[in-house]
């Protein structure tokens, strides 16, 4: 059954899902959801642990949002469902300056891993199901994503 968009931006739970409606973009809905998190990014707190303390709670809000909406548009990872993006985004930043190079190698990175799904994000992907299966490759994108942005600013460190 096809979901009138209209009807899917009323629903506040869709809303947020399909990311303020970024992820109704007709190509590349993920890549444009993960656009969409970038300015949200600069109003996540500074400080590390409370940057993880809002990752967490967006997580467990974003399972039981991309469950809903996916029941809603009856299908399972609907590729308009992008709050899953957005934390594997966040994830990506954490403890990162919000310079332009640094978010910008950061979006990069996340939407590789998110794109390419390498072990064990490909396995996650297929296996996991529900809410927690559309959010548990992302956010795994989103650890690969991070751990190589510091591994680059490492070297960044070390070079300069």
């Amino acid at each position: 059954m096809k979901v009138p968009v209209s009807a899917l931006l009323q629903s506040p739970v869709n809303f947020l899902a399909l990311g303020a409606g970024s992820g109704l973009a007709p190509v590349a809905p993920g890549t444009f959801g993960t656009v969409a998190a970038i300015p949200l990014l600069f109003l996540m707190p500074n400080d590390p642990i409370k940057f993880a303390v809002v990752i967490v709670a967006l997580f467990i809000l974003g399972v039981w949002l991309c469950d809903q909406c996916a029941k809603s548009l009856g299908v399972h990872d609907h590729p308009a469902i992008v709050w899953d993006e957005w934390v594997g985004f966040f994830i990506t930043m954490i403890a990162v300056e919000r310079s332009f190079l640094f978010v910008l190698l950061g979006f990069a990175l996340f939407r590789f891993f998110d794109v390419l799904k390498p072990w064990p994000i490909r396995l996650a992907d297929k296996n996991m199901h529900g809410g927690l299966g559309i959010m548990v490759d992302d956010v795994l994108a989103g650890v690969f994503a991070g751990v190589s942005l510091q591994v680059i600013i490492w070297l960044i460190s070390i070079w300069a």
